[in-house]
């Protein structure tokens, strides 16, 4: 947290113990995002500062006498503000630092990214709305620090660039995605310009031959890239763009299939970048009750309850058997299939692309082989870093645990970002050796093939850096808080609380456009709570299990349907990216289907589910629902 650093000089009267009068430096450090109804952790260094004279120290907010926690010379107190108050620190009976404490209220931090998605997906224009969400944050925090509101919006503006922008490139992870992003652009480029997609259009063109088996054969392979959810956006949706573009499919559903194959299978496989982290998190949770489980066993058991990836996954099928299709996902269909041009980016609901295209010269040969290697080595790459990386020889030999379990843990303590990486390069080297090799292109147009490869991902870039920065200052004005504290505030019947986790962890992830921040926030804060609601409630252990599991896994599901509905997601960005889909047209198509199955998995499963009715029941009950709300509302489109 950033801090702001106050130096005080005092004159301090002799005391009664007979100590010489002297020269100390007090030393105040506070938060400098104070917010409301938030625990805030106020320092205070008296610099040589003798142990006789802490008995001296009073620190009152408001009048009010805090509890002071010594540390050396370090006097510390944790307060909630509810509004503008009056810091003192009194030495000796005399006030020697008065301050006052102007909290920002915690409503406010809603603003930001609400503001940035209502404005995203009225004007249909991503980069204004997310940097005016920035700079509403911004203009609040300075605005708070006592400045006038030209002041704040002045000091605002430059906070975006210096502060939040800059925050977001020095994060390690976020680098990685950009790095990895940009290389799986200029591999893309290279095997486009060498041929290589247009030998593997060829070879898939003979099995999607129509708008079902080419949406289909795309559903397909988002469930075989099942290990991380970034590979699957950008191998699925750069290797089946040009095959749905010539079945006259629309970039907008090629999105969405994409998107909602990728979070879904990756949050509910056993071996997938996401189990670390979702156990991570799990365990957080589960360490201060006493359950006599593991965080694998928890998430395990919980997976019977993860009704939104699974009826996602099964929704996108059904629609695309029964090629019908309704809302704004039906009119793009529609526009697509209604082409004269069997190039979809002619049609002006693709315009403007977050990704742009690469023209390959007409005389270069097809050669399947010029992609495939490349996109194999990126998969298998990424496999193989992942066990590298997460490689523990006490666990592998361990003829105890299976050796599915093995792979599990192996891949959830592995450095996801470095395998990323490492195939991604991998993969360029390789589409590199291939073009020059058989002198489709010399060393000189390659490189200026890759270079142009990594220019179509600036906007794509650009989103992702303003989506972090909007997720950064969420953090620092604590919107997560005040949706938990929300949800706090409501008391209920321990079986009402995976119903009230999903749609608070969905609210959460819509407006931080983080699926793992939330769990990271939601899982140590509900899970204890559920389970003393419960016992509190008078349940058994057996009773209250099957009410803990499933709140695991709502919390799971919540926060990816919270992020698929997020124009602010970054997997969201990455799913229009891939497909140079324009991003608000995705997500505008995407926010029905994902709304209905999200209704579906709450009422039909996750709340029942709650009540002890059957998990398999409830599966097929919702899986018929979904049918005849396609049949009912869907209209076929070819």
């Amino acid at each position: 947290m950033l801090r702001i650093k106050i130096i005080i000089i005092l004159m301090l009267t002799p005391v009664t113990i007979g100590l010489q009068a002297q020269n100390h430096t007090m030393e105040i450090i506070s938060p400098e995002i104070i917010v409301t109804s938030v625990d805030t952790e106020i320092k205070i260094n008296f610099h040589e500062f003798p142990d006789s004279l802490k008995k001296q120290v009073n620190v009152t907010i408001d009048g009010k006498l805090q509890v002071i926690c010594w540390d050396r010379n370090y006097a510390s107190i944790h307060t909630r503000l509810k509004d503008s108050s009056s810091l003192s620190v009194i030495i000796d009976g005399e006030i020697s630092y008065n301050e006052v404490l102007n909290p920002i209220p915690l409503w406010f931090s809603i603003l930001p990214p609400l503001i940035a998605i209502l404005m995203a997906l009225l004007t249909k224009e991503v980069f204004s709305s997310l940097f005016v969400g920035l700079m509403v944050g911004t203009t609040i925090i300075w605005r708070y620090k006592g400045f006038s509101i030209f002041m704040s919006l002045f000091k605002g503006l430059f906070s975006v660039v210096d502060t939040y922008a800059l925050s977001a490139l020095l994060d390690s992870d976020h680098l990685s995605i950009i790095i990895f992003s940009m290389l799986i652009g200029g591999m893309v480029a290279l095997i486009t310009l060498n041929g290589g997609m247009k030998g593997i259009v060829a070879i898939l063109a003979r099995y999607a031959q129509s708008r079902r088996s080419g949406q289909f054969i795309t559903w397909l392979m988002g469930l075989m890239i099942f290990f991380d959810d970034y590979a699957n956006t950008l191998v699925v949706g750069n290797t089946m763009r040009p095959i749905t573009d010539k079945l006259k499919i629309s970039r907008e559903k090629l999105a969405y299939i994409v998107d909602s194959t990728s979070a879904p299978i990756a949050s509910i496989a056993f071996i997938t970048t996401w189990i670390g982290a979702e156990l991570s998190y799990i365990s957080e949770g589960i360490n201060q009750l006493g359950i006599d489980k593991s965080a694998y066993q928890v998430f395990l058991s919980s997976l019977s309850y993860a009704f939104y990836p699974i009826f996602t996954l099964g929704f996108v099928l059904m629609l695309i058997i029964k090629k019908r299709d309704f809302g704004p996902m039906l009119k793009a269909e529609r526009k697509a299939g209604s082409r004269d041009s069997n190039l979809n980016i002619d049609h002006p609901s693709h315009k403007p692309q977050i990704m742009k295209e690469i023209e390959v010269d007409s005389h270069v040969q097809g050669r399947w082989y010029n992609a495939f290697i490349p996109v194999m080595i990126v998969v298998f790459g990424t496999i193989s870093g992942l066990i590298y990386t997460g490689y523990d020889a006490e666990v592998w030999h361990n003829n105890n645990i299976s050796l599915s379990t093995k792979l599990s843990v192996i891949v959830g303590n592995a450095d996801s970002f470095k395998a990323l990486i490492w195939s991604s390069l991998g993969g360029v080297l390789t589409a590199m050796l291939l073009t020059t090799a058989q002198r489709v292109m010399n060393l000189k147009e390659a490189i200026e093939g890759l270079v142009n490869g990594f220019k179509t991902m600036f906007n794509a870039v650009l989103i992702l850096i303003l989506a972090w920065s909007i997720a950064s200052i969420t953090d620092d004005m604590h919107t997560a808080s005040f949706i938990t504290e929300t949800m706090r505030s409501i008391q209920l019947s321990p079986y009402w609380i995976p119903g009230l986790a999903f749609v608070f962890s969905a609210l959460i992830a819509f407006s931080t456009g983080s699926s793992w921040g939330t769990m990271a926030i939601i899982y140590p804060l509900i899970l204890p709570a559920c389970w003393k609601i419960s016992m509190d409630a008078g349940l058994d252990i057996n009773s209250a299990l099957p009410i803990f599991y499933n709140v695991v896994s709502t919390v799971l599901a919540g926060s990816v349907l919270g992020d698929h509905c997020s124009p602010i997601s970054d997997t969201t960005i990455l799913s229009s990216l891939a497909s140079s889909c324009n991003h608000v047209a995705h997500v505008r198509t995407q926010l029905p289907y994902a709304l209905l199955v999200g209704a579906v998995s709450l009422f039909v499963g996750t709340i029942p589910g709650a009540f002890g009715i059957p998990v398999w029941i409830l599966i097929l009950v919702g899986f018929a629902l979904l049918y005849v709300a396609i049949n009912k509302f869907g209209k076929r489109v070819s």
